[in-house]
């Protein structure tokens, strides 16, 4: 068949208030022009985040009510490391919260004042925690990743050329850890490639160096590797997975993306030492090393959802549906990030709105533009997100401004994303009016989250 259709049935329903433009455009004004500060119920279709808002299965909800809720040594502990050892293959499993927890905790042992961390990019929390405690993240995408409009399969690869350049100027001393973003998050949500995978982890070794994944979507991009890497087509998904970490070192996870998960995340490693160093900080900041933040019912509906995210039938739906949004906008002329990411649709704000500079913020002021059209809630990856020196304060343009929408899993149907067509291409017939934006006020870290806006 040629139809690809949702492979799930839907149980239960959640009503969507619909707002009219005049509210929208109260509404946002309210949140000083900042979707983070919208009320989730003034959100008609919410694409800000695919992180801790996909749908959980019949499965694991009935898993949730299994849920072991001792202070140590639940049996729903050991179901959750037992699920992480199997797919990831690390013999040492921390339990987190949340992903920023894991990156918070890795980074306190192994990032010194004046290390360096590569990675392909890193994301906004990834980013944040190396500079918090004094390291320099560098981003060292591949250079087809600059071309927006290319078919290239694997815009998320590092250039390995730069990262052994890198090692070879700073030292492998001041290179405490090598990480690697599957999918490239702040790059389109595009796939890293197994070859790739394979020559960081080359390098890293020859180096001395640790190699890290930042695994958050680790199902999707394992499929696209099946999809578009020769001589991976016939190879089962989770046989992907269990090579690509099969080359790393350890892992970040946040059980929020490709786990299904409403919260939770771990860190991996082989290292024993460097395992107990990062327990003592676990015991500190999130609780015990068996329960680590998380209740007993988290941690049997993650120990679900990592077995499902693997399921390929769901994972060629989830891939489709991504790739018909994109497809339509490419073949009305509006600019895209292509070839379509597994986790959400990007738009080339700056191309988009080619009037605006960076530095008066396009991708906000796109944000705030498709709110007002049509109650849609996405997030701007660009110049706000990365533009500001976390030292000095100022300002420089990023290297890219793009609109994310962000799909959450088995959430939202084929005619959700008609409707979400529909209202960019308006937006699209109305762009020259778009003004661009200025920050009122905002803080030193991630100031996307939190900070105020008006229009320039």
């Amino acid at each position: 068949m040629k139809t690809v259709i949702e492979p799930f049935r839907i149980k239960m329903v959640e009503p969507i208030k619909l707002t009219d433009r005049a509210e929208r455009e109260s509404l946002i004004r309210e949140a000083h022009y900042n979707p983070f500060l919208l009320r989730a119920e003034d959100v008609i279709i919410d694409l800000l985040t695919d992180s801790g808002t996909s749908a959980m299965s019949s499965e694991a909800w009935g898993a949730m009510m299994q849920g072991d809720e001792s202070y140590a040594g639940a049996r729903s502990w050991y179901r959750f490391r037992d699920t992480v050892k199997d797919i990831f293959g690390f013999e040492q499993v921390i339990p987190t919260h949340q992903g920023r927890a894991a990156e918070h905790i890795l980074f306190s042992v192994m990032v010194k004042p004046g290390s360096v961390v590569p990675n392909n990019t890193h994301f906004d929390t990834t980013r944040a925690n190396i500079e918090f405690v004094g390291g320099e993240p560098l981003d060292l995408v591949c250079v087809e990743a600059d071309d927006l409009d290319s078919d290239f399969p694997f815009k998320g690869n590092m250039d390995i050329t730069a990262l052994e350049r890198l090692i070879a100027e700073n030292g492998p001393e001041k290179i405490p850890v090598i990480m690697v973003t599957v999918t490239n998050n702040s790059g389109g949500g595009q796939p890293v490639s197994m070859a790739n995978i394979r020559d960081i982890s080359r390098v890293a070794r020859a180096a001395g160096i640790p190699f890290y994944i930042d695994a958050c979507r680790f199902a999707e991009n394992s499929h696209f590797i099946r999809q578009r890497e020769p001589g991976y087509e016939n190879t089962p998904t989770i046989d992907i997975a269990r090579e690509m970490f099969s080359y790393a070192d350890g892992c970040t996870m946040s059980a929020k993306k490709d786990a299904f998960g409403n919260i939770g995340g771990f860190l991996c490693t082989n290292d024993a030492e460097l395992a107990h160093q990062e327990r003592n900080i676990l015991i500190l900041t999130e609780g015990f090393p068996t329960y680590g933040g998380l209740a007993g019912r988290d941690l049997e509906a993650i120990a679900v959802g990592l077995r499902e995210i693997l399921d390929e039938h769901y994972l060629d739906y989830r891939l489709h549906s991504n790739a018909y949004v994109v497809d339509h906008l490419r073949a009305a002329g509006i600019p895209v990030m292509a070839p379509a990411g597994g986790h959400a649709v990007y738009l080339d704000a700056r191309r988009f709105l080619p009037h605006i500079e960076p530095l008066q913020y396009p991708g906000q002021s796109l944000a705030v533009a498709l709110y007002v059209e049509a109650g849609i809630r996405a997030v701007e990856i660009g110049t706000v997100m990365f533009g500001a020196d976390p030292h000095t304060g100022e300002e420089h343009p990023a290297r890219l401004d793009l609109l994310r929408l962000a799909v959450p899993r088995r959430v939202y149907t084929q005619s959700h994303m008609d409707y979400v067509l529909e209202a960019i291409g308006l937006v699209w017939e109305n762009r020259a009016s778009i003004r661009g934006m200025k920050i009122v006020q905002a803080p030193k870290y991630l100031r996307h989250f939190t900070a105020h806006f008006d229009w320039v």
